[in-house]
């Protein structure tokens, strides 16, 4: 199982449509909208990276009213 936290910044005054949008992807399992550089955080999962990137990112990209997304895979470093 990997899992993400994606980064979303949105057009102006549509952070609550956009993480409304995207809580309804498949692989998303949070999506708050926050204030700060970002707009929207969301926490994702996937079975492996390939489908994280294809399935999930790529779902949270078409998303409308979207500008830009940084995705931060989560790691273990024990």
């Amino acid at each position: 199982m990997v899992q993400a936290y994606i980064l979303i910044q949105t057009e102006v005054g549509r952070a609550a449509a956009v993480a409304s949008d995207v809580a309804g992807i498949s692989g998303v399992t949070r999506s708050q909208d926050v204030t700060g550089p970002y707009d929207v955080i969301v926490c994702a999962e996937a079975d492996d990276v390939d489908t994280l990137g294809r399935d999930v990112v790529g779902a949270v990209q078409k998303v409308p009213g979207i500008t830009r997304t940084l995705t931060c895979p989560v790691v273990s470093t024990e």
